[in-house]
Order: structure tokens, then sequence, then C-alpha cells
């Protein structure tokens, strides 16, 4: 049986484990510096910043890339994947990894721990990059909208038979989903590949449509409508927004918009050519577009 092993993929990053908010978390870490850190989104795990951990490391920054909860080496566990829980680990994993405060880069679903950990945890978030990720309270719209995020989001409200699609054939679903949600040309066969085995690691469908489940669910029940209330807080630190020009999940337009929620400092980026994983699909762009605004921050004092 696979297990998690398949999520320590060699390259120049070294793998540790870290524990936060009474849980394990499987991260790579490469270079020194101050402290940023990457959230995958799905259906991805750590490698998806492989690109960026090294160019965010040459240029003189600590890079560090973690499984989130009930993904890839980190912990399944039965419970914690409401959005309020997840910016928890993420808040507490910076405190674990030494520092007071951290850059927070995340795509998709991670991007979205990362906005509510300014509102839940603003004292360890320097600043946010979001990727292929609007602002929690302007993403509503796309639920109800037609498109492939939207789609995704409705059955994945199923019970067991969206893990058992997810799982069938390899994992094949996976691949077909990077395809629908990129622009032609990705991903290539090393990286479906990469994301069909890290996929199959066993819980990982179930606990990724758990997130799912909570953004859908939770938006009639106390504890969204909390959670929305507390979100209405203006983002005060420096947001850098990059998005591609070709996201089907959610267009342009839409990411666009989180800026009304921003008080502090905002830079749009679009990356012409890309769709919803432009870290991977240019990830030479995205990853200069991080350098520059990284380097562009205000010193951590």
């Amino acid at each position: 049986m696979l297990d998690d092993s398949a999520a320590y993929v060699e390259g120049p990053w070294a793998h540790r484990n870290v524990g936060a908010a009474g849980a394990r978390f499987h991260a790579a870490e490469l270079g020194e510096g101050p402290l940023v850190l990457f959230l995958h989104g799905f259906p991805q795990f750590w490698w998806a910043w492989r690109h960026q951990l090294t160019a965010v490391a040459e240029a003189g920054y600590r890079a560090v890339a973690v499984d989130l909860r009930g993904y890839g080496g980190s912990d399944k566990t039965p419970r914690g994947y409401d959005l309020v829980t997840l910016a928890q680990d993420a808040a507490g994993l910076v405190r674990a990894l030494g520092a007071r405060r951290a850059v927070v880069v995340g795509h998709g679903v991670g991007g979205m721990v990362g906005w509510t950990m300014t509102a839940y945890h603003p004292g360890t978030v320097r600043a946010l990059a979001a990727v292929a990720s609007p602002h929690p309270g302007r993403a509503a719209r796309l639920m109800l909208s037609a498109g492939p995020g939207a789609r995704h989001m409705l059955r994945a409200q199923l019970p067991i038979l969206p893990e058992h699609r997810l799982l069938a054939d390899g994992c094949a679903r996976v691949g077909d989903l990077l395809r629908e949600w990129s622009a032609p040309g990705w991903p290539d066969a090393e990286a479906e590949k990469m994301y069909r085995i890290a996929f199959s690691i066993p819980k990982v469908s179930h606990c990724s449509l758990e997130y799912h489940r909570w953004i859908a669910r939770s938006r009639l029940r106390p504890d969204g409508l909390r959670y929305h209330a507390r979100m209405r807080t203006p983002v005060r630190v420096p947001v850098l927004q990059v998005h591609g020009s070709l996201d089907p999940v959610c267009p342009p337009e839409t990411a666009r918009a989180s800026e009304r929620s921003v008080a502090g400092a905002y830079r749009w980026r679009g990356i012409p050519g890309a769709g919803h994983f432009p870290h991977e699909e240019r990830p030479d762009a995205v990853s200069d577009e991080l350098t520059r605004w990284l380097d562009s921050l205000p010193g951590d004092d």
C-alpha cells in the first residue's frame, strides 16, 4: 500500500516534520533568511511550489512549503478541515518554525487559509501573496456560477462517491482536473504522475474534499456565519495577488474584487496565458513577480 513517503520528493530542499496545533505536518525547506511559508491548493501537495522554493531561497529567504492537514506527509485527522482550524495550523507552523511572523504564499484553498490568517492570526502574517485565490468574502459568487470549480464543489457535497471517483483508475480524474483547470499545455507527464501518486496516499481524497464540504455547507450554519462576519475585517498587511489570465475556476475580474477587502498596500499581477495553476504553468514569471514583491516589503521589525 502506498504511504506518506510518496510526498518526500528528492531535491535541493530538506524534509522535516513539524508539530503544530496538535498535529504533525510535513515540510520541505530551503534557504536562510526571513520566513516565507507556502501553502498549496487542491489537488496538489507541497511539491507544487518546487520552482518558487528554489527562486525564493536564492533571493535570500527561508522558503518552507508544507503539506496542508490531510495531504501528503501531514496528518490525516478525522476533523479540522474548516478554514478557521486550517489558519490555526498555519499560524502554529510559523511559530513552530521559530519565527514570529512570515510572508504567507497560498494557492487556491491554501490562499484562502492565508486570507483567513490575516483576520484570525494577524500577528503571524507579515504579508500575503494569494495565487489564484480570491478573498473568501469575494468568492461566494463562484459557487453560484456555472464554471468548472463550481461544478466540482457541487459534486463534492455527495458522500463517498466523489472520493471513489477521484481514486478510480490510478487517480486519473486528478489529471483530468489539472488539465481542465489550466491553460493548454499543462500538466506535463511528470507533474501529472506526481499528483496522481500523492493523491493516492490513503485518506487524502477524503480529507481534501472535506475542505470543499465545509466551504459550501458552512455558509448557512452558525460557524460559517461567524467566519464570514470575522472575514469582513479589512486586511491591513501588504497583499500581492497573482492570477492567470485564463483561469477557468476563478475569472480574474472576480479575484481582483478582493482589493476592496484590503486596507494595506495592494498589488495585482496577471500572468498571461496561464490558467488556475500559474505558479506551475508559468513558473519563471510567477517566481519573478514574487521575489520582486518580497524585496519591496518593509523590513520585519
